[in-house]
């Protein structure tokens, strides 16, 4: 991808990622509608034919990802949108995936739930994105956009993480990040050399033996080993792509943590919170799977106390006491259903805890 051919455009968050998922190498899509995300499969429709590439709208959430399964299994560099109840219908398939390392970019807009909720912004997913990725051992790399920049730029790094860990990679945003509107710098579309991938089913020409994709293991040795092979692939991305950003006083009394949409209504709160006489340090995770200890537990040392904001009712908060260990309190300001936490609210948390 060149940088130096980006143009600047005004887009929603939607078409953004669509563009990005372009810009990334994807050629193939699978998905199924649902608000607040259609105008993604919209524009991959019209779009991606442009490009060589291959739209087609599934029956179900279901058949989706099962579709992105048996490109990624062909070598092809795929993906699939949808919201919070689509996600959870993919779960089976999105394990079959880990369970036969094969690499996919997912892109979940939140809405309110739990069940069909609204189509209000949400975090709620949250553990759906970082715990989930259906059973077994496995899990979902995470991005954690909270602009529609990033929403562009994280979708088409995402699918050389995802081909790089051989394992899928979710883009977690929301129905504010899906459908506002903000200038974005946009990357071409890539043009894609044949992949040589050797996990791919084959054989390719006379270069390889015959290999079969597979996540059935009988043997118990055979299946423990696909899992520390995985297990090796999450220690590796957590040195290599762990990602964070920092706002505010380097003399804190209090961390704020918070990811995503939140994270703008915190870097507010910081600025009034400042006005106030309260220093305070903001941590913005960029990728919450690998999660960026680090810097929050080094924060925790100096602050006085902890705010952790997010639109849902305590999931994010849960990774971050265990990176803060202990070693200052921590307090949630936290809604959910489609509210979004206000910055006068987080401004009264901060002034209260250092009172």
């Amino acid at each position: 991808m060149s940088e130096t051919q980006r143009t600047r455009e005004f887009i929603t968050g939607n078409e953004a990622t669509a563009r990005g998922a372009i810009a990334g190498g994807c050629r193939y899509f699978f998905g199924y509608p649902i608000t607040p995300q259609n105008k993604i499969p919209e524009y991959m429709s019209a779009h991606l034919p442009e490009v060589g590439g291959v739209f087609l709208q599934a029956e179900s959430e279901v058949a989706a990802i099962n579709m992105v399964y048996g490109a990624s299994a062909a070598g092809a560099r795929v993906m699939t949108t949808s919201s919070s109840p689509g996600i959870s219908l993919m779960q089976e398939g999105l394990s079959y995936m880990i369970g036969s390392e094969l690499p996919c970019v997912l892109v979940n807009m939140v809405r309110g739930g739990p069940g069909l909720g609204n189509i209000g912004p949400a975090q709620s997913d949250y553990w759906l994105a970082t715990r989930g990725c259906g059973h077994g051992d496995g899990q979902c790399i995470t991005l954690t956009p909270n602009s529609v920049q990033e929403l562009h730029d994280f979708t088409a790094r995402a699918f050389e993480i995802a081909d790089r860990y051989r394992n899928p990679t979710m883009v977690l945003a929301d129905a504010i990040l899906a459908n506002m509107m903000e200038p974005c710098d946009v990357l071409p579309p890539t043009e894609m050399p044949p992949a040589d991938r050797p996990y791919a089913v084959g054989p390719h020409g006379q270069e390889r033996e015959r290999n079969i994709v597979n996540s059935l293991w009988v043997d118990f040795d055979e299946m423990e080993e696909v899992n520390l092979r995985i297990q090796e692939r999450y220690r590796q991305a957590a040195e290599e792509i762990t990602d964070w950003e920092e706002y505010g006083s380097d003399e804190p009394e209090v961390l704020v943590c918070a990811y995503g949409i939140s994270s703008r209504v915190c870097e507010s709160a910081v600025d009034e919170a400042g006005k106030a006489g309260v220093q305070a340090r903001l941590v913005r995770p960029k990728t919450v799977f690998p999660f960026p200890s680090e810097p929050i537990a080094k924060w925790a040392e100096q602050a006085k106390c902890a705010v952790v904001v997010e639109a849902s009712m305590g999931q994010f908060v849960e990774d971050v006491r265990l990176a803060v260990e202990g070693r200052c309190p921590v307090e949630l300001v936290g809604h959910a259903g489609g509210n979004i936490p206000a910055v006068s609210e987080v401004v009264a948390r901060i002034l209260e805890m250092t009172s």
